[in-house]
């Protein structure tokens, strides 16, 4: 039997600050036919965004059914099948939010402006749990909080809080500046699982070990409880193929910039990096297997991942 290889759906976002073209939006990758397709345009989507952050962009994706959920710099968006906007929420602790998990009847969001993170139930609509992090004397440690109070967190990011993954096992996560994958039990305690490099994201428990994005290194990495280590190189190109914008929107760009991180079974994850490329890798035979590219703009960097949650 041939494998087809998956579609995903990722997001997009322009990480500088001179306004010239599209701010990014949805796409559909197809790996098998190497096509990409825009679903949904941030500058066009057809939704007014006043008092929004200005966030250039949208984030985390999580599939919710027949919906699609995404998020945005200060807004979750229910989308329906073809992309729509159906609704969207805010709340007054999510700010600079990155990557989201729905768990169950829960999606849960990093909030990297107040150092916290968020759950918004989907039943009910609202946003029902916050859990703020701090460290004491070296040690890690933090409190919920309730989001529909007034009595939560001040505004302040010290760790830049930028991805979760919840499952059985409690609530994984972890920032730019945590240094660690992080965990919350069932007793709200937090505790570090292992450490990263500075700077990387999308860290996740996968299989026996832990998959992330060194992003300073520009790959992909995994480290087994076994010894087990692998690395996957980011999609590179000729600088002579890189489009870049005004000088003050590049100074601190390059490419290679891995961020955008999702699993497929237990063989393919998919990564994006800068420009926004989306790359396939195996781990059975340990190596890239396609990439497909959706910008040479070197502004442009992938947000969310996700498999395609429709019907092909």
């Amino acid at each position: 039997m041939t494998l087809r290889l998956p579609r995903l759906v990722t997001t997009s976002v322009v990480r500088g600050t001179h306004r010239d073209k599209s701010e990014g939006g949805v796409f559909v990758v197809d790996f098998e036919e190497r096509t990409t397709e825009q679903l949904f345009d941030w500058n066009t989507g057809g939704m007014d965004f006043e008092g929004a952050s200005g966030d250039r962009g949208l984030r985390g994706i999580a599939p919710c059914d027949e919906e699609v959920l995404i998020a945005g710099s200060d807004l979750l968006f229910r989308c329906g099948p073809d992309f729509s906007i159906k609704t969207f929420s805010r709340n007054r602790y999510l700010d600079d939010c990155h990557e989201i998990c729905r768990y169950k009847d829960k999606v849960f969001l990093t909030s990297p402006g107040f150092d916290s993170l968020l759950a918004f139930d989907l039943g009910t609509r609202e946003y029902v749990w916050g859990y703020h992090l701090i460290r004491q004397h070296g040690q890690w440690a933090g409190h919920t909080f309730d989001p529909r109070s007034n009595m939560g967190p001040v505004p302040v990011n010290d760790y830049h809080i930028n991805m979760v993954h919840v499952d059985g096992t409690g609530i994984y996560f972890s920032g730019l500046r945590t240094e660690a994958l992080l965990h919350l039990g069932n007793e709200m305690e937090v505790s570090a699982v292992c450490s990263l490099p500075g700077e990387a994201h999308n860290a996740r428990p996968y299989r026996d070990g832990v998959l992330l994005n060194d992003t300073e290194s520009g790959c992909v990495r995994y480290a087994g409880r076994d010894g087990t280590s692998l690395a996957f190189r980011a999609a590179s190109f000729d600088e002579s193929e890189i489009e870049f914008g005004a000088k003050e929107d590049t100074g601190d760009l390059r490419q290679g910039f891995a961020r955008g991180l999702c699993v497929i079974g237990e063989r393919f994850v998919a990564a994006g990096s800068s420009p926004s490329t989306i790359s396939l890798y195996d781990f059975q035979s340990r190596q890239r297997v396609a990439s497909v590219n959706l910008s040479m703009d070197i502004r442009n960097a992938i947000g969310g991942l996700a498999p395609w949650p429709f019907e092909a």
